[in-house]
């Protein structure tokens, strides 16, 4: 596994569906090993620009994954496969 988690969670302080996400990734990481970063839109200007109304945003490998909730089956399954599925 590299050393840059694959999974990142944008988030904002004060949001419920953020701390379900939190939950869920904790729950995929502990099935798969795999570790998770978060970033609050908070800090930056440009996650604000595009993720601000539609969080949290889960991102795999860099590229948009989902929002809102963590589809964990489908997540579990792309981590399994190397990436997510075209």
């Amino acid at each position: 596994m590299s050393a840059e988690p694959r999974l990142t969670l944008i988030t904002r302080a004060g949001c419920h569906l953020c701390e379900v996400a939190r939950a869920a990734l904790t729950r995929v990481a502990e099935a798969t090993g795999h570790r998770w970063t978060e970033l609050d839109v908070a800090e930056d200007l440009e996650l604000e620009r595009d993720y601000g109304d539609r969080l949290p945003v889960i991102l795999l490998d860099g590229r948009e994954h989902g929002y809102w909730r963590v589809e964990e089956d489908r997540l579990l399954r792309d981590l399994r496969a190397g990436g997510p599925a075209a």
